[in-house]
């Protein structure tokens, strides 16, 4: 597969970093081939004014985060906006829906802006509008206050649903309209940033608007809604909304806990009930979240939404049900996701002759024994910290020193520092002396 420069370019940075790419990762993508047939017919349903909910399982290295970018990239080219919210204890707490919102409008993302797309959603939807009025031929395009007056009797029909469980959402983009159309940016900027859920916007850009406070949680449902009305009306398919590692529900106090789960199960018989149309919901989560105690099993009503037999073989696992198991990394991938990284990198690098020379399969064979051996012999740990190794300590040098010869220049190490702690753990699980027990 051949990918452009810049396209390259973003891969490699990422992976120098230790990070998953936002783009592209269909180049290096292995193993998820039975799970495009049913997600494609999932985004086309979303298209058609559907909404769908999949829950994504599988322990820490099977590719989570990758799997839902994965999916996000080929969105995308569908013409979906995207999005994805990291749940945290601290900063985006499940069961605070309003900042949840905030999260994910800060990351809003299209095909054409790569973050950050609320203002060209929204004025591509103004524009659609105006299109949609001049198409009437009732009013010229010299006209504008007509044409505005016009354009926002058009927004109110198209809201009407909306403004019934959120009038403010209508109210703001209304007042948005009419400072762009009167060059009043600071006021056009407040409002676009309480649209999104911004705290603290300035009292004078609200009573502008007619508007006031700030979105809550029953508010932040309303306004999602609102946005998948503008995003289908200003062209888009629809909007993939990821809440990755949901499993951190389980780490804060119970109570909060308890909230967390009741919001997923709120979301799932909205979504259910037809009030997100063109919504595709995903989360990600560990086994123990969806199948222990401290997890999903803690509501009865969203354990019994969530509930997939996974005791056959994962090879008869079905990619439609609710929730999809991602499987395990065995050396075999890894190795040929190693392969498939050194050719991306060769395609535009300064000496793809000396890459092709010193680091053939077998020595991405051997690194990637390396790294697995050192991290206790757990593959499923090492795909982040192997490729980073590859791209960084590696293929750069190779790349860049003209008497750098990996297999007699290069020692592998690990240190602490460049771990995260699951991977520090399978490290020094290697020395039963080095095990941490709570006394």
């Amino acid at each position: 597969m051949t990918i452009s420069a810049q396209r390259r370019q973003e891969i490699v940075d990422a992976l120098r970093r230790g990070t998953v790419p936002s783009n592209s990762l269909d180049a290096f993508a292995v193993g998820l081939e039975r799970f495009q047939t049913a997600l494609h017919e999932d985004l086309d349903r979303v298209a058609q004014g559907s909404a769908v909910f999949k829950a994504v399982r599988g322990e820490y290295g099977c590719g989570k985060t990758f799997f839902s970018r994965w999916l996000a990239d080929t969105a995308r080219k569908k013409g979906f906006a995207t999005t994805e919210v990291q749940i945290s204890e601290t900063e985006t707490p499940l069961h605070r829906l309003e900042t949840v919102y905030r999260r994910l409008m800060e990351r809003l993302s299209t095909s054409a802006t790569p973050t950050g797309a609320l203002r060209q959603i929204v004025d591509a939807w103004f524009y659609a509008l105006e299109e949609d009025v001049l198409a009437e031929g009732t009013i010229a395009p010299e006209d504008s206050p007509r044409l505005l007056a016009r354009t926002e009797q058009l927004l109110e029909q198209r809201l009407a649903r909306v403004t019934e469980q959120a009038p403010a959402f209508a109210a703001a983009l209304r007042g948005y309209r009419k400072a762009t159309a009167s060059n009043d940016r600071p006021t056009a900027d407040a409002l676009l940033a309480w649209v999104s859920g911004q705290p603290n916007v300035a009292a004078i850009a609200r009573r502008a608007a007619g508007v006031r406070g700030d979105i809550d949680h029953f508010g932040a449902l309303g306004f999602l809604q609102g946005m998948l009305t503008v995003l289908r009306d200003s062209g888009h398919a629809g909007l993939l909304l990821v809440l990755d590692e949901v499993e951190t529900l389980q780490r804060v106090r119970s109570d909060a806990r308890d909230k967390g789960l009741n919001a997923l199960r709120q979301l799932l018989d909205e979504v259910d009930g037809g009030r997100f149309p063109g919504l595709f919901l995903m989360i990600t989560g560990t086994p123990a979240f969806f199948e222990g105690p401290q997890g999903v099993r803690r509501l009865e009503p969203l354990a019994q939404r969530l509930h997939v037999d996974f005791q056959t073989d994962e090879k008869f696992d079905n990619p439609r049900a609710v929730q999809i198991r991602l499987p395990a990394f065995d050396m075999e991938r890894l190795v040929l996701v190693g392969r498939r990284v050194r050719d991306i990198y060769q395609e535009h690098c300064l000496a793809p002759g000396r890459i092709r020379a010193l680091c053939d399969d077998s020595y991405v064979s051997s690194l990637a024994l390396g790294v697995t051996g050192k991290l206790g012999g757990k593959v499923g740990v090492a795909p982040r910290i192997f490729l980073k190794k590859l791209v960084a300590d590696v293929l750069d040098r190779v790349d860049q020193f003209a008497d750098f010869v990996p297999r007699r220049d290069y020692a592998l190490t690990l240190t602490d520092a460049e771990l995260r702690p699951v991977e520090r753990q399978a490290m020094g699980a290697m020395d039963v002396d080095a095990i941490d027990l709570e006394m």
